[in-house]
């Protein structure tokens, strides 16, 4: 008796399995958008910052949009290489890696707070900016690249 075989069909058939060569970076595509959203968002708001706010503010923006693409980056990465190991690998490696970044930012916001940095609000905002920018470019991304679609063939 024959048993019946997925096929996935669309942009994701030739993705490589777990633990084949170049699976991690067959599972970060959607890096491209959101980066250069942020580099847009950057190239914007530094000038514009250093104009109203001065070079401390400038700091506090460059520095925002940079913890927020850094970030997003460890944990697109880190979920990408637990997928490409073994897909039960994402929830475990997702949720470490949440927890030690949240630890970690807090750590560095304390110390720039203790320190009295000037530039601790336009961090804050620019922060807040790039989680938006970032969010709306990963959703337009998502919302635009077709769904991989499996047939079971008899």
């Amino acid at each position: 008796m024959e048993t019946a075989k997925d096929t996935v069909w669309g942009p994701y058939a030739e993705q490589p399995s777990a633990g084949e060569p170049g699976a991690i970076r067959a599972r970060l595509p959607y890096l491209r958008l959101p980066l250069f959203a942020c580099a847009v968002l950057a190239v914007l708001g530094v000038p514009a910052a250093a104009w109203l706010r001065g070079p401390t503010g400038a700091a506090g923006v460059a520095a925002g949009i940079a913890l927020v693409v850094v970030s997003y980056l460890i944990s697109g990465l880190s979920v990408a290489w637990a997928d490409a190991v073994h897909p039960k690998l994402i929830m475990p490696v997702g949720l470490a890696t949440y927890g030690v970044k949240i630890v970690v930012l807090g750590l560095v916001m304390m110390a720039l707070a203790a320190a009295g940095w000037p530039g601790l609000p336009d961090l804050g905002v620019a922060a807040i900016a790039a989680v938006v920018v970032w969010t709306g470019a990963h959703l337009t991304w998502a919302l635009r690249t077709p769904l991989p679609t499996v047939r079971r063939s008899p």
